[in-house]
């Protein structure tokens, strides 16, 4: 069973300068809680539309999962599906739409959707998904605004 959740952010940037960060798929390793970026495929312009991805889940162990990119017009935001995953997460899907508010606001939301390889009670499922959303809007912000 897929556990839903979403959570929202007013980043101090643009939505051009948060999509430089969000198709920066190398370096999420240095920012987000991600062991391993690799980007498998590249589309027009050279944005990632297929990338493999690495991390430790707490308590859950190691997943690997490549997700499949799609953008959205006008720096809007991007989506993912999963094409392939292994380990802790059988299935993820996902979207950030950024809303700018001003030219040096702008509103981020992240909804995702998340099958785990293993059987856990509802309550832990809740939390454990609106921590990875709260920890990844976090440091979005911190990337995009210091660096």
């Amino acid at each position: 069973m897929a556990e839903h959740t979403e959570g929202s952010i007013v980043i101090e940037a643009s939505a051009a300068e948060i999509m430089d960060v969000l198709i920066d798929y190398e370096a999420y390793p240095e920012w987000a809680d991600v062991k391993t970026a690799k980007v498998i495929e590249r589309g027009e312009g050279g944005v990632g539309t297929k990338v493999a991805f690495e991390v430790d889940v707490p308590m859950l162990g190691r997943a690997e999962y490549t997700l499949a990119y799609r953008y959205a017009p006008g720096d809007a935001g991007l989506s993912w599906v999963t094409t392939e995953a292994r380990g802790s997460v059988s299935n993820i899907a996902g979207e950030y739409l950024l809303d700018e508010l001003d030219g040096r606001q702008t509103k981020v939301t992240y909804r995702l959707s998340v099958e785990l390889g293993v059987l856990l009670p509802g309550f832990v499922r809740t939390q454990g998904a609106k921590r990875v959303i709260d920890n990844a809007l976090e440091g979005l912000k911190r990337r995009v605004e210091l660096g």
